[in-house]
């Protein structure tokens, strides 16, 4: 999912039949002493303006998604410790003798806000719905293996798609419903956690705009009111919530900001309960100052400088690779952030099998050889070149840190471009408006390698259908993707993934940077706060103190 605790040793096992448990593990992000809990009680919690409104198959980045996975429950939910998938949601079961037609069947009792039950027509009418390529849904690509998928695209040419429902997906009874894939996947049932898998109501498709201002979905909090854009939204308990765990506190107020430094400073000043993630002028000096408040924990995710492919500047790979080579990563994590960045070199995040630790050459500092490739390539060194990022991010210092090594290693001047908030920059970049390499941010929807690879680099995966959003596609690249996906083993998988990812490094659409070593913190007023590898708050684990 597009940007933006555990220890980077753990990883998920991929094969889905080792990975359904049965029990939903947490973990304590810091108590307040011996303060004993509220029944109830209200907290708040730092978001940033979402991008679109709040409907799970048009929610593709983590502002709305916080907000999303507090409304909603999927199939199967991701276990705090271990990240690995766990039957605690709507699923009773996900099975398959072949690996590629799979038997969902849910659990009773499930239902939605407005009371009307959780079925699976609920499930299979929200996958088409986000599917069907005229409805515009940024998370359409998750679906793009089911079978039926591409007649539900409208041709290029014009013209409507051939159909509005995917022939693979069909419904046996209101607790059933199979799922057939185009090819064997294993590892799909890890996927189905995903905001994009989450079920819909009637209701959605009598007003889809208005639902989306104030969306009912069968999680565990509901939204009594709208979303007031740059302000935020309040949701209340949900009293008759389906799964395990209910919320603990009566309600959750998330509060958009502007700046994550604002955010900080209400954080400081007790304003604001929770911020997932610190401005990197206070990881040096916050956990002393927030002590058991303070949380860090490795996550499931990557930084990149994404190259727009579509601009004749950068659509030749040994332009890519030079600006790649004269960055310094270890310097810019040791200066900037305090040492809390590692630097990347694999498209794959170590928390998932398949990451290795040397995979791309040219994310290795070589100002030598970077001066060659740029020379070879005939690039103008006269032009500066705009270096793209979302404001109120905090990420004006290292991106321009990046732009002094580039000038100082490769002789090119450069501009900021940091003038847009979060919810304007991602459809810019959806609308190829990148005009120079912009900052990418993603964190995993599910803890498979594929995850770090399709839906940034696949051709299915180019707007409005995913977030490729540097407009790379490479066949071979795809057919090494599809061959991970449908592998019989773990092994095979990984190693068609890493087959992939070399296509990707000889290619470099977009060059890794680093991985996170999450901080966040929070008040005095809360406790047992978790934040996950996949950038989430536990909203319902949340306890207010009295």
């Amino acid at each position: 999912m597009k940007l933006s605790k555990r220890n980077s040793g753990v990883v998920a096992t991929a094969i889905a039949a080792a990975l359904l448990m049965t029990a939903c593990g947490g973990d304590d992000g810091g108590d307040s002493g011996d303060a004993a809990a509220a029944d109830g009680g209200s907290y708040s919690i730092y978001i940033g303006e979402p991008e679109n409104p709040l409907v799970p198959g048009n929610t593709t980045e983590t502002e709305g998604g916080q907000v999303v996975d507090a409304l909603w429950t999927g199939l199967v939910e991701y276990d705090n410790e271990t990240n690995e998938p766990v039957y605690t949601g709507v699923a009773e079961s996900i099975e398959s003798d072949d690996q590629q037609t799979w038997t969902v069947t849910l659990n009773d009792g499930w239902t939605f806000h407005d009371g009307t039950p959780v079925t699976a027509q609920s499930f299979v009418d929200a996958w088409n719905y986000t599917a069907y390529s005229p409805n515009a849904q940024g998370n359409s690509y998750f679906f793009s293996n089911i079978v039926g998928y591409g007649d539900l695209q409208a041709p290029e040419t014009g013209g409507e798609p051939a159909a509005q429902e995917m022939s693979g997906l069909r419904v046996i009874d209101d607790q059933t419903f199979e799922v057939e894939l185009a090819a064997p996947y294993a590892q799909w049932p890890a996927t189905t956690g995903y905001t994009a898998f989450y079920p819909l109501p009637e209701a959605f498709y009598e007003d889809t705009e208005g639902f989306g201002e104030q969306p009912i979905g069968n999680g565990p909090f509901m939204a009594d009111e709208a979303l007031t854009p740059g302000q935020g939204i309040t949701l209340t308990r949900f009293d008759e919530y389906g799964g395990e765990q209910p919320a603990n506190a009566e309600q959750v107020e998330f509060r958009i900001y502007t700046e994550l430094g604002t955010a900080y400073t209400d954080l400081q000043g007790g304003s604001v309960d929770i911020v997932d993630t610190l401005p990197p002028d206070a990881i040096a000096s916050a956990e002393q100052e927030f002590g058991e408040r303070f949380i860090e924990t490795p996550q499931g995710d990557i930084t990149s400088l994404g190259f727009p492919t579509y601009d004749e500047r950068f659509a030749d790979p040994n332009v890519r690779k030079a600006f790649s080579m004269a960055i310094d990563r270890q310097a810019i994590s040791d200066a900037i952030f305090n040492g809390t960045r590692t630097p990347a070199q694999s498209y794959i995040s170590p928390v998932v099998p398949g990451h290795r630790e040397d995979a791309c050459e040219a994310c290795e500092l070589n100002v030598d050889e970077a001066n060659a490739l740029l020379d070879e390539a005939g690039f103008d060194r006269t032009q500066p070149v705009d270096l793209w990022f979302n404001a109120g991010g905090g990420h004006e210092e290292w991106m321009q840190a990046i732009g002094n090594q580039i000038r100082q290693n490769l002789g090119v001047e450069y501009q900021l471009r940091g003038d847009l908030q979060f919810a304007e920059y991602l459809p810019l970049q959806d609308a190829q408006g990148m005009t120079g390499p912009f900052r990418s941010g993603w964190i995993m929807d599910y803890p498979v390698a594929e995850n770090f690879l399709g839906p940034l680099y696949s051709t299915a995966a180019l707007p409005p259908a995913g977030s490729n959003v540097t407009f790379y596609s490479n066949p071979e690249f795809d057919a090494a993707l599809a061959e991970g996906n449908a592998a019989a083993t773990e092994d095979e998988s990984v190693a068609a993934y890493q087959a992939a990812e070399d296509i990707l490094i000889e290619d470099l659409p977009a060059a890794p940077l680093f991985y996170r070593l999450n901080q966040g913190a929070h008040s005095e007023n809360v406790r047992n706060v978790v934040i996950d590898a996949y950038g989430r708050i536990d909203t319902a684990a949340v306890e207010v103190v009295e």
